[in-house]
């Protein structure tokens, strides 16, 4: 009455090829994916309204200043959202949550970087009006983060978090 066939190790504690399932996305991708294209969208009427304001305001040296106040507060601003859906796709990756914020930290340090780098390169400008590029820049934020915050509330993100095939808590 002994039986000799082997133990079978339960379906839970067989290895998993992450390779072979089914490309995971998290449940912020979505929204993160709206919100950029949204923000862009805030963004090209950002530098429009901006650039016509400043063209009234100094002419063509406000328009220039107007369009790259504008221009920079969108690219900055963009880097860590494209940062974070970039990082996403490492999700079925062990080395997920190092990858997450390597580059998301990473993008801050190069979105830090490229600030410091634009305020000194166009702080002493003749053809820049340092006015109307502030509050370019102003108002570039402020409408990205009124857009990421009807994006957010618009949208359902799920209490409980993503857990793949083949990963136990």
């Amino acid at each position: 009455m002994t039986d000799t066939t082997p133990a079978q190790p339960a379906p839970d504690d067989q290895p998993v090829d992450v390779e072979q399932l089914p490309r995971v996305v998290p449940s912020s991708q979505p929204i993160l994916r709206r919100a950029l294209i949204l923000g862009s969208y805030v963004g090209l009427g950002v530098i429009a309204v901006m650039s016509v304001i400043g063209w009234l305001w100094d002419g063509s040296t406000g328009l220039l200043s107007a369009a790259l106040g504008s221009v920079s507060a969108l690219v900055l601003l963009a880097i860590t959202v494209v940062s974070i859906l970039v990082s996403n796709r490492f999700v079925k990756s062990d080395l997920y949550v190092v990858w997450f914020f390597a580059l998301v930290l990473g993008s801050w340090l190069v979105k830090f970087a490229l600030f410091i780098v634009l305020t000194i390169v166009v702080r002493d400008q003749d053809w820049l009006n340092g006015q109307i590029f502030f509050l370019s820049v102003l108002a570039g934020v402020l409408a990205s983060l009124v857009t990421d915050v009807i994006v957010v509330t618009k949208n359902r993100v799920p209490y409980v978090g993503d857990l793949g095939q083949g990963r136990r808590v």
